[in-house]
Formats: C-alpha cells, structure tokens, sequence
C-alpha cells in the first residue's frame, strides 16, 4: 500500500525536534517521569496528536539517552494502539519506532486500513531510512490483503 510510510511519519513526528508551528499534544490520566531510567510513561487513554496525526494507546513510554529529555532512544506505544493520518488508519496491540535506526514496528494483530484496501497480520516494519515496508505472518499467521482497483 503505497501509503503505508505515513504510519512511520507518525511517529518519527514525535520523536523529531518540536518546530513551534506544530506542537505535539499529549494528553493521558497519568504521567509519571523516571529520572533513574530515562523514561517518560504516559498510562490511561493516551492521546497524541499533532497536525495530520492521532495516536490512541492505553499506554506510551518514551525513553531518553544522555542528552535528555530532548535525545529520545525509542517511542513505545501498548495497548489498543491506533494511528490515524488523513489517508490511513492502522491498528495493534504494540507499536515501537526508534529514531536512530528509524525503524517502526507495529505487532499483535496488525491492520493498516486506507482508500485502496486493507492488510492484516501480525507484524509491519516499517524502514524509513530504506523506505520498505513489510508485514510478516510466521508463527502469528499469515499476511491477508483486500485492495479495490482505483
């Protein structure tokens, strides 16, 4: 689906250097900051959202290197996970994107849902660097596409 990587830009949205026009809202019932572990979780009903991008998650951890708040090492959203764009919905149990390799996995019961069809499996990695997307089947089941020529 050639709209797949807009799921990636989603969340590498997050993890990119805030410019003041487009501000990233977080909302949730709880937010707890562990500075021993470099870690922000957010917990209940998470929502993020920024133009052009919605994230539903039960649960969201972000975790930081030696620069801080600001050097973020990985973005990690459980629990009922949905991300919607403009062109495309997509829905899973788990969802990771680590800036420095800029890879996004999005696992357990995977759909990505837009105009042209659906896919459905296990697992999608994302490669922003390659830009290459691929859903794998495997122990968790197979790979199921349903697309409407346009």
């Amino acid at each position: 689906m050639k709209h797949r990587l807009a799921l990636a830009l989603a969340l590498l949205l997050l993890a990119a250097p805030v410019v003041a026009a487009e501000p990233v809202k977080i909302t949730a019932d709880n937010f707890t900051v562990d500075q021993g572990n470099k870690s922000g979780t957010f917990t209940c009903s998470v929502v993020i959202t920024r133009t052009n991008l919605t994230i539903w998650a039960n649960k969201v951890v972000v975790t930081y290197g030696k620069g801080g708040e600001s050097d973020i090492d990985t973005i990690t959203a459980t629990g009922a996970v949905r991300i919607k764009t403009p062109a495309q919905e997509a829905t899973g149990g788990r969802a990771t994107f680590d800036p420095l390799t800029q890879i996004l996995k999005l696992t357990e019961n995977v759909t990505v849902l837009n105009a042209q069809g659906k896919v459905s499996g296990p697992e999608l990695t994302i490669n922003l660097a390659s830009q290459t997307s691929t859903f794998e089947g495997g122990k968790g089941g197979r790979v199921t596409g349903v697309f409407t020529p346009q």
